[in-house]
């Protein structure tokens, strides 16, 4: 059992924490039994740690547990992870542009996964997929997608290339909307919308009508639009 927060092994965990560690090592963090298993079907895990001596795993003490832990609750099981892209060819991608709030990124992949876009384009200011919060939030999507973060506008003009049409999600586009079969949905920043250099590349620009409120948080417009090309 490791229980002492000098532990070299222990202080490797720590530092998955942070972004930059995560991105040198090519590892992250999983916490609690659901997410932790949906890492195993993935064939993700590098490393079980637990305060439970009847798991198979790196046993720690819970006060180390707790020193690990993000949130409030404090799981007694989480994992190291390998970060690994998936190979997915799919006719509905989902690009993501700006969206920096992790909890937004990590809703908008749960639903992309229930309604079948399973490519998603993640621009290099959104939130890192990584961080615990959009994993959380995800419940465990971003294990079964493919995901990759690069330059949006120069991903949308090869899907065009491609055949994909592009859809942009605008305060000023259409309520009524034709979907073809290859379809790209562009998703822009929580406050600032989508960029007009990304607008110019849509073949059309797609709204929600809505009432009374001036607008949807993105990961419920997300939702709504992913689950209209489900249908």
């Amino acid at each position: 059992m490791i229980i002492s927060q000098h532990n070299e092994q222990f202080k490797m965990w720590m530092k998955l924490k942070q972004k930059k560690y995560r991105d040198t090592s090519g590892l992250f963090l999983v916490y609690g039994p659901h997410l932790v298993e949906e890492a195993k079907r993935a064939n993700c895990v590098k490393e079980i740690i637990t305060t439970d001596e009847s798991i198979e795993g790196t046993i720690i003490s819970k006060a180390l547990m707790e020193k690990l832990k993000t949130t409030e609750t404090a799981y007694n099981i989480c994992a190291v992870c390998y970060k690994k892209t998936l190979k997915i060819k799919s006719d509905k991608v989902l690009i993501l542009e700006d969206v920096q709030d992790p909890d937004n990124v990590g809703a908008l992949l749960r639903s992309a996964l229930a309604f079948g876009f399973k490519h998603i384009i993640l621009s290099e200011n959104s939130a890192d997929l990584y961080n615990d919060k959009t994993i959380r939030a995800s419940k465990g999507a971003i294990f079964h997608l493919m995901v990759e973060r690069m330059n949006v506008y120069d991903a949308t003009l090869k899907l065009k290339q491609e055949g994909y049409s592009i859809y942009a999600t605008d305060m000023e586009g259409k309520s009524y909307y034709s979907k073809k079969k290859k379809s790209v949905i562009v998703l822009g920043n929580e406050g600032k919308g989508i960029t007009d250099r990304m607008l110019a590349l849509a073949d059309e620009r797609i709204k929600i009508n809505i009432q009374t409120v001036e607008s949807l948080n993105v990961s419920v417009a997300g939702a709504i639009f992913m689950y209209e090309w489900s249908r």
